[in-house]
Order: structure tokens, then sequence, then C-alpha cells
């Protein structure tokens, strides 16, 4: 485990892989074990079509987690992206079984066997660069709007599962009718782009790219100077959003709607700790805020008493 920030002392390991798992139930509970007794803390996700999330601890408890992880079934090429924490990005483990690892909504989408092409770090400024390139950010609004590439197209979803209908009303705007432009794609880690490059195959799209590893992986390895990276990136953990060099990013998170919050915003009047932001004031009753005041109440009662309350959870990977 190097090339950690020096001021780290923990280890956070975003993870994904594509494979096929006949039994999840199975996988469960031996994952949950090795990971509650090596303290590791986060959400890993199981499905029949491989595994998704992000795990920290230390470099030691990491690796031993991620060796068992390897040994899952067509794991062994597991992508996995290191980054470090000063303080625990989450609070508690999770190993859930769902139908998805990302949710799509695309019956028989087959990500293992029809995704795009991958394209490395070092290769994608060129790609997205040239004019014959058509580039979509898959991600969600909300993570739009803290940082994209130059050039990147904004489908404006609020889940990912908005994205299959979106591509399909704006195919003939964004491709026309002539000869097929490439399509180059991205997300925060490279799993959402696996299934969008193969949908778009599916809907007959042939010259299909993606960033390979992610926008991570691209901060990571492309220096600030060479960067076509604006802004921040939001990340689905304690740490918010990260920037060049994954070093940590100055949002932070609405407790109420899960947004991110910028240093700016967080003078506003509507923004409220644990209760409410600008995007999301408007959008619950003030029933819905005493709730959330008490929560956080309860919550920062429990960091004062140095345990932390049952309710507080933090984002988990990407559905």
């Amino acid at each position: 485990m190097t090339g950690l920030p020096p001021d780290s002392c923990l280890t956070v390991a975003a993870m994904y892989r594509f494979t096929r798992f006949e039994d999840c139930a199975s996988l469960r509970e031996p994952l949950l074990r090795i990971c509650r007794r090596r303290g590791v803390r986060g959400t890993l996700l199981l499905a029949p079509e491989g595994i998704n999330g992000t795990i920290a601890g230390s470099s030691d408890a990491i690796a031993a987690v991620l060796d068992h992880v390897r040994d899952l079934p067509g794991c062994a090429d597991l992508d996995v992206k290191l980054s470090g924490a000063a303080t625990p990005p989450f609070r508690r483990m999770k190993v859930r079984v769902k139908r998805e690892i990302v949710t799509m909504g695309e019956p028989g989408l087959d990500a293992l066997a029809d995704a795009g092409t991958h394209v490395a770090a070092h290769a994608w400024n060129a790609l997205i660069s040239d004019p014959a390139t058509i580039v979509i950010d898959t991600r969600n609004e909300y993570e739009v709007a803290i940082g994209t590439f130059d050039r990147a197209i904004n489908p404006r979803t609020a889940t990912f599962s908005d994205f299959p209908a979106w591509f399909r009303g704006e195919r003939e705007r964004l491709l026309g009718s002539g000869r097929q432009p490439r399509v180059a794609m991205f997300c925060t880690g490279g799993i959402r782009c696996e299934k969008s490059t193969a949908f778009l195959k599916q809907e007959g799209i042939d010259e299909v790219y993606h960033l390979q590893g992610g926008i991570l992986r691209y901060l990571e390895d492309v220096p600030e100077e060479q960067s076509l990276w604006r802004g921040e990136c939001f990340v689905f953990d304690g740490r918010v959003s990260v920037g060049h060099g994954l070093a940590p990013g100055t949002y932070e998170l609405c407790h109420a709607c899960r947004r991110p919050v910028s240093q700016q915003e967080l003078g506003s009047p509507m923004y409220e700790a644990g209760v409410s932001c600008a995007a999301c004031q408007s959008e619950r009753t003030d029933e819905q805020r005493a709730s959330y005041r008490e929560r956080h109440r309860q919550e920062m009662l429990g960091v004062m008493r140095g345990q932390s309350h049952v309710g507080a959870v933090m984002n988990e990977p990407p559905e």
C-alpha cells in the first residue's frame, strides 16, 4: 500500500468487479466477518453481477480484506483505487445483497461482456479534446455540479437509472443521423461507465470509450498542470469530495439530502447542520426538519461521548 498522503492514518479502498456470483447470500457473512474482525468500516454491495463498494481501515486490514475479495469467483482482477484519510470516513460496516451492484434497471445488460473500450488516464485528454468526440458525464446532477471535465455533457439525472431514458430522448440531437461519432464517457470510479457503455453498445453505438479507473484514477495519475478536470470530485464517504492527487476537498455533506454543500453555501440562511441546505430546504416539511434536528442532536451527543449514534450513516457507493 504505497502512494498515500503522508498524513493519512487510514487507507480507503474503492473497489468493483463485474463477475458472476451464483450465490451472493453465501458470500455475505464471511465477507462481513473478516471486515469486522479487522476493524474495517464502509459498505460493500454484492449482486449476481459482481461486487462494488468502499471501505476504510488500517493498511494491513484493508490488505487482508482485499485478499479475501480477490479469492471470490472471478475477482482476481478486482479494480481497486486506494487513497488516504486522516479521520474515519465511515461509521459502521455493511455488506448488502442487491439485484445490481450499480442500478440501471436495463434487463439483459451484460457489463462483463459488452462494456466499451477502456482508455487510460494518460490518454484521456487527447480523446476528449478531439472535436469529433462526444463527451458524456454519466454521474448525477449533484455530483456534476461540483466538478467535471472540459466539454462534458451533463445529462442532469437524479439517479443513474434515469440515464437510459435521457440517452434515448437525446440520441438524435447528440449523434445526428450521419456517420456515428465516437462517444467517451466517465464516472467517479469506473463502475457506472462499465454499464453505460454496455448500454450504448446495446443501443447500436459501436465506438464507445470510457475512462479506466474513473475520475479518481485520473486525479491520482494526471498532474494538475496537465489536467482537463475542473472543480472537485464527489465521493461516497465522509471525505465528501477530493481534488487533484486525491487531496481532501472543500465540500461538506448535507445530512438531510446527502448533497454536497460548498463553503459559501454553508453561510446560507437555509443551511442548518444536519437539518437542511439551500438545495433541500424547500423539499422538506417542518416535521421532517424537526426529526432531522433531533437526530443531529443525538449524533452530536454521541460524538461528545465518544460513541457513534445508531442512526448515523455515510453515503453508500452509487447503485
